[in-house]
C-alpha cells in the first residue's frame, strides 16, 4: 500500500518561503514519479512540479519556474517542494501524488497520471 503524508505548510508573507514534505512509502519499486500539486478553492487542481526517480527529470509550471525546487532526499524517502518568492495567488492546498515508473521514465504533472494521493498541506500567503 503507497502512502504519501505531506507537511510543511502554513501562513507566510508575501515573498516568503517554505519547504513542503511529502514522505513516501509502499512503492515496491526504487523507480516511480512524484508531483505535486495545488488546489485553491474555486479553481481547478494545477500541477506544480515533477520527479522521476529513474531519471531524476524534473518539470515545473510556467507559473512557478525559477520560485520552486523539487527535490529528494533518498535516505529518508522523502521528496521536498522548496516555494519560495512566495506571492498571493500561490495560496492553495497542496498535495503530494505518485504513481510507479520506470527506469527510463520522465515526469507529468497531468494529475490524471497518478494513482496515490496526499491529504494535502494548506498554504496560506498574506500580503
Amino acid at each position: 500500500q503507497v502512502h504519501l503524508v505531506e507537511s510543511g505548510g502554513g501562513l507566510v508573507q508575501l515573498g516568503g518561503s517554505l519547504r513542503l514534505s511529502c514522505v513516501v512509502s509502499g512503492f515496491t519499486s526504487d523507480y516511480y514519479v512524484i508531483g505535486w500539486f495545488r488546489q485553491a478553492p474555486g479553481k481547478e487542481r494545477e500541477g506544480v512540479s515533477c520527479l522521476s526517480t529513474g531519471t531524476g527529470r524534473t518539470d515545473y509550471a510556467d507559473s512557478v519556474k525559477g520560485r520552486f525546487t523539487i527535490s529528494r532526499d533518498n535516505a529518508e524517502n522523502t521528496v521536498y517542494l522548496q516555494v519560495s518568492s512566495l506571492k498571493p495567488e500561490d495560496t492553495a492546498v497542496y498535495y503530494c501524488a505518485g504513481y510507479a515508473g520506470s527506469r527510463w521514465e520522465s515526469c507529468t504533472t497531468y494529475y490524471r497520471s497518478y494513482d496515490y494521493w496526499g491529504q494535502g498541506t494548506q498554504v496560506t500567503v498574506s500580503s
